[in-house]
Parts: structure tokens; sequence; C-alpha cells
């Protein structure tokens, strides 16, 4: 996917007024464009098979298709869609469950707009997002002796190899590419393609959902 242009964006609400807030305060940014907006689940899946966006902030309780479902749906169909998931809950359960199904990162409506758009270019350029809401929910989820595992993932642990492992163990730390590529010696590009290459192997579609595998199944700490 290149973002040379203008980065779409698309925003599911069914509240008007946080809509109306959120294209307000990212309005000034030229970089962004706002394609669409969708006030239920059901609306919004319409629009995407429409036009689809570079980035969708997406709530989590919508009428018609709520986010669990509609990130269901949406993973079933578009990978490259960077989903950054915007609620009024910050239950650490709920934020690893929607990272571990897809979402590109999770923030609270109470997020300031600036982090926001760094979310937004963040999930763009390094395909996630990471904050203190989204590691605590990991560390949380891990500390739970009976977790039941998610079928967004491989169902057998899966070997990496040691490089694989040192990349995994930064992206945790939420080093960027360009810095990963410093610390190991190796081009942005070849990263970026040893990164791929780890999530096919997990089956999972996301950085996130990739290094919660790799904390689940102890493979990084």
């Amino acid at each position: 996917m290149s973002f040379e242009n203008q980065i779409k964006i698309a925003i599911a609400d069914d509240h008007k007024i946080f809509r109306d807030g959120i294209k307000m305060a990212l309005s000034d940014k030229p970089n962004l464009k706002m394609l669409w907006e969708a006030e239920d689940g059901k609306d919004m899946i319409h629009k995407i098979g429409i036009k689809k966006p570079d980035v969708l902030l997406m709530d989590i309780r919508m009428p018609e298709i709520d986010g669990i479902n509609a990130i269901q749906l949406i993973r079933k169909e578009h990978e490259d869609i960077r989903i950054i998931v915007l609620s009024m809950y910050d239950d650490q359960q709920m934020i690893s469950k929607m990272m571990e199904m897809g979402a590109n990162a999770f923030l609270t409506k109470t997020t300031d707009p600036q982090e926001i758009y760094e979310a937004i270019i963040s999930c763009v350029k390094e395909d996630f997002y990471f904050n203190d809401l989204v590691n605590k929910a990991f560390k949380g989820r891990l500390m739970q002796k009976k977790g039941v595992r998610q079928n967004y993932g491989a169902h057998a642990p899966v070997n990496f190899n040691e490089k694989e492992v040192k990349i995994l163990q930064l992206l945790a730390e939420d080093k960027t590419t360009e810095e990963i590529s410093k610390i190991i010696f190796l081009s942005p590009r070849t990263i970026e393609t040893i990164r791929q290459n780890m999530k096919n192997k997990a089956n999972t579609k996301t950085i996130g959902g990739l290094i919660m595998y790799a904390m689940r199944n102890k493979i990084i700490e």
C-alpha cells in the first residue's frame, strides 16, 4: 500500500457529536483526507465495499453490527486497512481481544487529538501503534492462568529464528522499522519483509496480533 498522497480516513461511530469532533480535530492535517463517516456497523461495512479507506477509526459499541463482529468481517476481506479502535471503555480483556482480532491500535475517546494523529501515522508507517493501555492489556492477558486461545492466530507454536526473535522483541519495545534496521544492521525493506514473513508464520494479520502470539507462547518476554 502506498501513502505518497493523502491518507484516506473513515470514521464509524453512532454519535454524530463525536464524529464531528474527530473530523474537526483532524481537519488541519493536510496529509489526511476524510473519506466518509458511518453511524453504525452495517453502514460502515457497506461503505468499505464502495470506497476503502487507508485508516478506519471505529467504535466498539455500534448498532446493527458491533465493532467485534465488524472487525472480523473486515479482516476476512481487507488485510491492509489500518483499524484504530476508539472506545469509551479501557477494559484490558477487550483491548487485548480487539488487538488479537486485527486492530492496529486501541485508544480511548478521551485521547488527545494529537495522539490520535500520531497513531494514524504510526499505523500507516509501522502497521501498529502501542500505548500504555495496549501494553498493560497484553501483560494482563498473559498473567491470566485460564486464558482462552483465540482463533485469530496459529494453533501450534511456530519456530522463529534468532534474528526473527530479536525483531519481535524490538517491535514489542515499540521500536520503528528504521530504529530496528540500525540496531541489527539490516535495511528497512528487509525488516519489513521479515516482519511480514513472521505474520504469515503465526497466521496473524497485524503486528499487535503477532506480538501477542509471541508473548503468549513465551517466544519473547
